[in-house]
This record gives structure tokens, C-alpha cells and sequence, in this order.
């Protein structure tokens, strides 16, 4: 289904004047990509980075600043123009029989230099009726829109697990007309995606803070959406994060964590989980997987004065995972 045939006419407008989601930067035709995959090994379990794409975003519309000035100041800082390609990633995790996805990438939804996770799934030996579970950190559309393809299910053997607060959010028709504007348009994507593994008998619900799977449990941080969640992997000893949204703009919201995104649903929840997760992740010390990052998104945070630096995971040619 076409991303334009889905939004009403005025739900686009509003979503692309406020985003700059079409720049004319998206339009990439016969450039050549880069390598869509990046793997590691964490404990028993493989982990893989799919490249859905990059989107081409514009920061002075899309970021609420807290201090005037802030985000064109940092941008200069990091050598980044006011357009900046946020990557979108998908993050496959392997262990023995076991596929599962975080995330699903956009699908069609979201115009030409998006919905390449399928090909990067078959570059990796992975079919898309080899996925058993897709764990979803939110449903916004650059997260559920490669579920379907032309309403049909891309991934026919997989159960889709969603937080309970999240599912009833956005699967609930009538919700759509008392929530804000911000979140208003992605009510039809997020049930157009949803709907038809529904009808298979293949969504699970989860309270916030279940284990899900053996070495995956989830944790709630809510304020981007309101059934947002991380993904915690553990295995001997090894952690890793994925963070979902709390993130989109690392040049920014690293140097000022209360700098918010116009697709929060929840401004002040959102900065405020962010403030928090930052912390944390500090604290830690474990790996994190953020899919807004630049692909691949895997690497750790740390205190430089008041501010946080990311710290990417150091590039291996040789993967030693089984």
C-alpha cells in the first residue's frame, strides 16, 4: 500500500511540512547503497543490523530546541547540514533455530530510499518465513510498514509482540480523534500494518516489563508513544539495549537530552525517559541498539562533562560469531 494512499490529504501536508520527510535529497535513484548489514556476537546469541535506508529529515522542523539556537549551534558543531540522513535500522537476533526482528522497517510507506529490509534479510541467508517473532518497540509506520506488503503479510510464521498500553494506543479507531496532531497520523498505518496479523491469530500482547522470549525481556519507556519499550538481551554475562526511539538525533539530543521530536506523543515524557535512559546506559555500561543512530546504531554511551558522547562500536572485517 502506497504511504499516500494512506494518509488523508491533510494528515500528509501536516506530517510532511513538520518532518521535511521529502526532501529532495530522498530522491536517490541509480546511487549507488551502501552495505546494508553489520553483525556481532553477544553471548549465545548473533546480532545483525539491517539498513531499511536512510530518510533525509530537517532539523530546524522537526527538533523542539530547549535553548534558542542550540540545534543549528551543535549541527555546525558536527559538520551536519540542516538536512541530516537519520538511518533506519532493524536489528535481527539469531540463536540456534530462533530468528527473531526488532522492528520491521518501513516498508513502502515511506518513499525510495527506504523499505530495503528484505533485501537485506536475503543478503544475510534469511527468508521472511524464517522470521518466528518481530518484537516491536513502538508501532510509528518506519517501524511497522515493512510487516505488509500490498496488505498482505510479509512475515507469514511470525508472532508480532506489542506492549499492551502501545496496542491499545493506536489499534483503538476512536482514539485517533482525541489524540494530539502529532500522533494523529499514524493511527491508520499502525492498524493497516497490524490488522492482518491480528486476523492470522499472530499479535501477542505484553506487560510492561515481561520476559518474552528466553534471554529477551522488555522495559517499559514510555513518552515517545505511550506503550513505547525497550528489548533487554542478556547472555553470559553480555547486555544489550535496544532502544527503540528514545533517540533521532545523536548530534543533538546528546549534547541536550531535553531537545524533543516532533513525532514524541508525549514531549516532556519523552525527554524525561531520555534523561533517564542516558543515565542508565552510563551507569551500565551495556551495549545499545539504536535504529536513528547511523547504521549500524551498536555502540555505548558515556559522561563527557555534562554532556554524553557516543561511542560506536569499533568496526571488525573478520565476525566470529558461529
Amino acid at each position: 500500500m502506497n504511504f499516500l494512499r494512506t494518509f488523508s490529504l491533510r494528515g500528509i501536508l501536516a506530517l510532511l511540512l513538520l518532518s521535511g520527510i521529502l526532501s529532495a535529497k530522498a530522491q536517490t535513484s541509480g546511487v549507488p547503497v551502501q552495505p546494508g548489514y553489520y553483525n556481532m556476537q553477544l553471548g549465545d546469541f548473533r546480532i545483525v543490523a539491517l539498513s531499511d535506508g536512510a530518510l533525509p529529515l530537517n532539523m530546524h522542523t522537526l527538533l523542539h530546541e530547549a535553548k534558542k539556537g542550540e540545534v543549528n549551534t551543535l549541527l555546525q558543531q558536527n559538520y551536519l547540514d540542516t538536512i541530516v540522513e537519520t538511518s533506519i535500522t532493524a536489528y535481527l537476533i539469531l540463536n540456534g533455530d530462533q530468528q527473531i526482528l526488532v522492528d520491521a522497517g518501513s516498508g513502502s510507506f515511506l518513499g525510495p530510499t527506504l523499505g530495503k529490509l528484505q533485501s537485506r534479510l536475503a543478503a544475510v541467508g534469511v527468508r521472511a518465513e524464517d522470521i518466528d517473532a518481530v518484537l516491536l518497540t513502538h508501532l510509528h509506520v518506519d517501524h511497522v510498514g515493512g510487516l505488509v506488503n500490498e496488505g498482505k503479510v510479509v512475515f507469514p510464521n511470525a508472532t508480532l509482540y506489542i506492549s499492551k498500553p502501545e496496542a491499545d494506543f493506536w489499534l483503538t479507531a476512536s482514539n485517533k480523534a482525541t489524540a494530539n496532531k502529532r500522533a494523529q497520523p499514524f493511527f491508520d498505518l499502525a492498524q493497516t500494518t497490524i490488522q492482518p496479523y491480528q486476523q492470522a491469530g499472530k499479535v501477542k500482547t505484553f506487560a510492561p516489563g515481561a520476559q518474552l522470549l528466553p534471554g529477551i525481556s522488555a522495559v517499559p519507556a514510555v513518552g515517545h508513544t505511550p506503550g513505547h519499550s525497550f528489548f533487554v538481551l542478556e547472555s553470559k554475562g553480555q547486555k544489550m539495549v535496544f532502544w527503540g526511539d528514545v533517540i533521532h538525533a545523536g548530534a543533538i539530543q546528546f549534547a541536550d537530552p531535553a531537545v524533543t521530536v516532533d513525532f514524541d506523543v508525549d514531549l516532556a515524557g519523552a525527554a524525561a525517559a531520555r534523561k533517564q535512559t542516558f543515565e542508565d546506559a552510563v551507569k551500565q555500561g551495556y551495549w545499545i541498539a539504536a535504529p536513528h543512530l547511523s547504521f549500524p546504531g551498536i555502540g555505548h554511551l558515556r559522561h563527557v562533562g555534562k554532556e554524553y558522547q557516543w561511542i560506536p562500536a569499533n568496526y571488525a572485517e573478520i565476525f566470529a560469531g558461529k
